[in-house]
């Protein structure tokens, strides 16, 4: 078990080894669960999210509409090296 000493100003630090453990690195965020028994649940914050919240994460109002040919002619032009 690992002991952590709080300071005074209420702060705890976590060990490298613990932050290694979560997954976690410098400016990522945790969430902590107060159990009923005084204790706490420590766990890394992972993003959620569906999938709906990608749709539309490319689109740029300056942008032109392409069709589905136009993307296939473009990818084509390409990969043959015509750019």
């Amino acid at each position: 078990m690992t002991t952590i000493t709080v300071t005074a100003k209420g702060q705890v630090t976590l060990r490298k080894d613990l932050l290694k453990h979560l997954g976690v690195r410098p400016g990522d965020r945790l969430e902590v669960d107060r159990l009923p028994d005084g204790r706490i649940e420590v766990r890394a914050a992972r993003p959620g999210g569906r999938i709906e919240d990608a749709f539309g994460m490319l689109h740029r109002a300056d942008a032109p509409s392409l069709s589905l040919a136009d993307i296939e002619r473009i990818a084509g032009e390409g990969w043959a090296g015509k750019r």
